[in-house]
């Protein structure tokens, strides 16, 4: 896209602007660090522009509270208090880690993702926000506990102007061809190989 032009105008008879206005529905996959904090950081720029924020955490334990939370709910609250961006409503819906899920917990984790996924869907239908942060929700869809077919319907088929982006590893070849735009974070060095944890302030 050189100079920000497209490569391709389609004959569907909408002008730039029309075309330009299309929502979005995106996704964050690959082995790579940074498919959530890409997606925080597109929250910030929606706030910013007064659109209404919903994040959606499909995995991460309710126990945990990532500084992108804290910052978010933040902006939230001082829309409240001025006018100013957009507001934001935060859930978590896991119990778990992705990569440390319990033993004996799984029809728990399925329930909450169901649970989770349901609250989408009406949040979808409602027209509730302009930008939807569905975090790790590619692992739900993996694991079988919410449905790949209904999902891919449900985001395709999401009324009025609403911007949606999943994150995680592994994502649905469906999913994938339904979207609009998909990066692919690509590992080529990661601390953790070395034998370092995560850090303060660089992954939570």
């Amino acid at each position: 896209m050189p100079q920000g032009k497209p490569t391709y105008v389609p004959d569907d008879g909408l002008t730039t602007a029309q075309r330009r206005s299309l929502p979005l529905l995106m996704v964050h996959t690959g082995d790579g660090k940074g498919k959530s904090t890409a997606a925080f950081g597109l929250a910030m720029r929606a706030w910013n522009q007064g659109w209404s924020v919903g994040v959606f955490q499909f995995v991460k334990s309710a126990k945990w509270r990532i500084g992108e939370q804290t910052v978010l709910e933040r902006l939230g609250e001082l829309h409240e208090q001025t006018g100013e961006g957009g507001s934001v409503t935060w859930h978590k819906m896991g119990a778990g880690w992705s990569w440390s899920r319990k033993s004996g917990e799984e029809t728990d984790h399925a329930a909450d993702a169901a649970e989770g996924w349901a609250e989408v869907r009406r949040a979808l239908a409602q027209e509730r926000h302009d930008l939807y942060v569905l975090d790790e929700f590619t692992y739900p869809m993996e694991w079988g506990w919410v449905d790949v077919a209904e999902v891919v319907r449900t985001l395709t088929e999401r009324p009025g102007r609403q911007y949606v982006v999943v994150t995680g590893r592994r994502a649905h070849p469906d999913l994938v061809e339904a979207a609009d735009l998909v990066t692919e974070m690509t590992k080529v060095k990661h601390q953790m190989d070395r034998g370092q944890k995560g850090q303060r302030g660089i992954e939570w």
